[in-house]
């Protein structure tokens, strides 16, 4: 058995969700793959999937297995690329997560010139607003917009942002302005919630952070939905301030009650351990971590 090529079959299933679908991605056939797995898993003495006719699943031993495989495969890469004379340049594909709308007003232009500068650099992006778990999903370099849990991840903070309350001058022309936190309980309120339950607001009354739930008769699961609700006079909203500075500057929306917003939220560049990355990781993080401590769609 060809461990390494074994060990890549077994990648592919865990990251494509299927041995059809890895024997497709290594342009192997589906039996091929199959049996690599299975000679693998003999070699082992311990099951890596768990197999049904709809789904294939990691085992506890698998989910272990996986991360193992992948320093390993990168790190024959690395010699590969070393003996070959190559490690100046990094080369292969790099995936990169973050929320869809920073992900797309912030993030794509920056790995546009990024794969302007290391032309052998691929990368793939997932720009999506749920918590990306970076192991699970195979995960290279993720930008958070939080505070960050212990972890082994190595984190780079690179700015802020404020969590703002704006509206349409129309709308405020039309229904008043806003002096205090207890007047949102006067107005229209346009909530942004990811998981459709109701979010929290985390405002400033009186020096006191408090907790606002707004009561409303529009709730919206993305950002930008509540952005175009707030623009069409739809009421007052609370996202980030990267999300509507665009709207902001061009006068279509208005930050009120700056004097309510709590504690900016730190962004961070994520990535596995050092032991764990590949120069072209580096290379991304270097480049990411660069660009954004100067950003303008960041606080600094």
């Amino acid at each position: 058995m060809d461990r390494f090529r074994a060990m890549a079959a077994f990648v592919a299933v865990a990251d494509e969700e299927g041995f059809a679908a890895a024997g497709r991605a290594l342009r192997l056939s589906a039996p091929s793959v199959t049996r690599l797995v299975s000679e693998l898993e003999e070699t082992l003495g311990a099951r890596l999937f768990h197999r049904t006719t709809r789904s294939v699943r990691l085992t506890d031993a698998g989910g272990r297995y996986l991360e193992d495989c992948r320093r390993i495969l990168t790190d024959l890469e690395e010699a590969d690329a070393h003996a070959g004379g190559r490690h100046g340049q990094p080369e292969g594909w790099v995936s990169v997560t973050g929320s869809a709308l920073f992900g797309r007003l912030a993030l794509t232009p920056i790995l546009f010139r990024l794969m302007d500068r290391y032309p052998a650099l691929s990368v793939s992006t997932l720009f999506v607003d749920r918590l990306v778990h970076m192991m699970d999903e195979g995960i290279d370099v993720a930008v958070r917009i939080a505070d960050l849990p212990d972890s082994t991840l190595v984190a780079s903070r690179v700015g802020s942002v404020r969590r703002v309350l704006c509206a349409a001058p129309s709308y405020l022309e039309e229904q008043g302005t806003l002096a205090s936190v207890a007047d949102l309980d006067q107005h229209q309120l346009i909530d942004f919630s990811q998981s459709g339950s109701g979010s929290q607001w985390g405002l400033v009354s009186d020096g006191k952070t408090v907790t606002h739930r707004p009561d409303t008769r529009l709730r919206v699961n993305t950002a930008d939905a509540a952005i175009a609700a707030a623009v069409a006079g739809r009421g007052v909203t609370c996202v980030l301030s990267y999300q509507v500075a665009a709207e902001v500057a061009e006068g279509t929306l208005q930050i009120v009650l700056p004097e309510a917003e709590g504690a900016p939220l730190p962004v961070h560049v994520v990535h596995k351990e050092a032991g764990q990355t590949s120069a072209r990781v580096r290379a991304v993080v270097d480049h990411l971590v660069e660009e954004l401590r100067v950003s303008s769609w960041l606080e600094h």
